[in-house]
């Protein structure tokens, strides 16, 4: 226990927080782990909803004769 109380110490009220990523920055490493896992979450649903986009315009909406060209 004495290595953590002189750990506590030396390190006053930063003690036990996580270190910014850079020091003008205020992100920690699980912060940047979220966002990271965020976005790519979000860039899925986006390649996802644009897969349901394109099937709907190239195979649905000319079967329902949405897309007939005027004649």
């Amino acid at each position: 226990m004495g290595e953590a109380k002189r750990r506590k110490e030396s390190n006053g009220d930063q003690y036990g927080k996580e270190p910014y990523i850079l020091p003008w920055v205020p992100l920690t490493a699980k912060q940047a782990e979220q966002f990271v896992q965020l976005t790519t979450r979000g860039a899925w649903a986006g390649i996802v909803a644009l897969i349901v986009v394109w099937i709907t315009i190239v195979f649905i909406a000319p079967s329902l004769g949405w897309l007939d060209p005027p004649t």
